[in-house]
């Protein structure tokens, strides 16, 4: 009796441009994320300043104006830097995506912020993919960029010839 070689679905998808719902999957861990990290540093700052300057403990009141631009800069950073080395944010691991240029290399740091900050101020540009024949979101159109499927850590070239 012969057996069927079984195809894991990661492996059928590998390489390929990521669709809407895993980008959007994705965007929705990182926003967690990031307002994750506003609260630490919050907290943090609320504790150092309790434990130099004495009771009470209270939170800093940035105001809401404050607030935004301080979460949208950590935001920024976060982004560009996740896709600026690894190609990869905490939610872009999570779902199996990477960033990279359209080429199929690691976006260049004045790339990465750029399309940071075009994620940050047009989240809707994620509309776009399903209209679009390669997948792409508005920022990947501004940038140059390209969200591929990427669970094994490298291109489907190379994923294509260890199987060989």
């Amino acid at each position: 009796m012969t057996s069927v070689a079984r195809i894991h679905p990661q492996a059928v998808v590998q390489g390929r441009a990521a669709g809407i719902v895993s980008r959007v999957v994705a965007a929705a861990v990182d926003l967690l994320v990031v307002l994750g990290m506003v609260a630490a540093v919050e907290f943090g700052y609320a504790a150092l300043r309790y434990l130099l300057l004495g009771p009470p403990f209270a939170l800093p009141d940035l105001g809401v104006g404050g607030a935004t631009g301080f979460g949208s800069a950590v935001a920024v950073v976060y982004l560009a830097a996740s896709w600026g080395t690894a190609g990869r944010t905490v939610g872009d691991q999570l779902m199996g995506l990477r960033v990279t240029s359209r080429a199929g290399a690691r976006l260049r740091p004045a790339t990465a912020v750029l399309r940071a900050v075009l994620c940050l101020l047009f989240p809707l540009g994620l509309l776009w993919i399903p209209a679009s024949r390669r997948r792409a979101s508005v920022q990947d159109l501004v940038v140059g960029s390209a969200v591929v499927h990427d669970w094994y850590g490298r291109s489907r070239t190379s994923a294509h010839r260890r199987r060989d």
